[in-house]
């Protein structure tokens, strides 16, 4: 195809968009071969860093869903299958039987542990260049546009 040209009929704002888009998807696709070599998928990556930042270790399979924005359906095998491997513990809340309790393991928080200097460089690599001042404009309003749509 020599000399086939392409012309974008975007608009600016839905380039905004497509950009954002594309970003996220470089850094997961960029991300998940890091995670891939210590036995995790992007997905699973994400479960422990919510876990470990939850009091005691341990969540809700609801709450850990929602707040990475996955299904439960698709959050009861992540969570199967991250048990299987010995990153967590899926336990009953002994309150609610209908709850199911997620909480890391040792093996998880050390998953995480090694993992924290090489996602730190991938991370400098995506956004390093940018100063303190633009990481927060642009995280605002990042947080503005998804405020004002999650419940659409």
């Amino acid at each position: 195809m020599n000399g086939s040209k392409y012309r974008s009929s975007l608009s600016v704002d839905e380039k905004v968009l497509m950009s954002m888009v594309r970003v996220s998807e470089l850094f997961k696709k960029t991300s998940s071969e890091i995670f891939k070599n210590y036995g995790l998928t992007f997905t699973q990556y994400n479960v422990l860093r919510v876990l470990n930042a939850s009091e005691d270790g341990t969540n809700t399979i609801t709450k850990v869903s929602n707040i990475l924005l996955v299904t439960g359906a698709n959050m009861t095998g992540v969570a199967k299958r991250m048990e299987r491997d010995g990153f967590l513990l899926r336990k009953r809340y002994t309150q609610d039987e209908r709850v199911t309790l997620l909480e890391i393991t040792p093996k998880g928080r050390k998953a995480l542990e090694n993992i924290q200097p090489e996602k730190e460089k991938h991370i400098d690599q995506f956004v390093g260049d940018l100063s303190a001042q633009d990481k927060a404009g642009l995280l605002a309003t990042l947080k503005q546009i998804y405020s004002r749509n999650e419940n659409n």
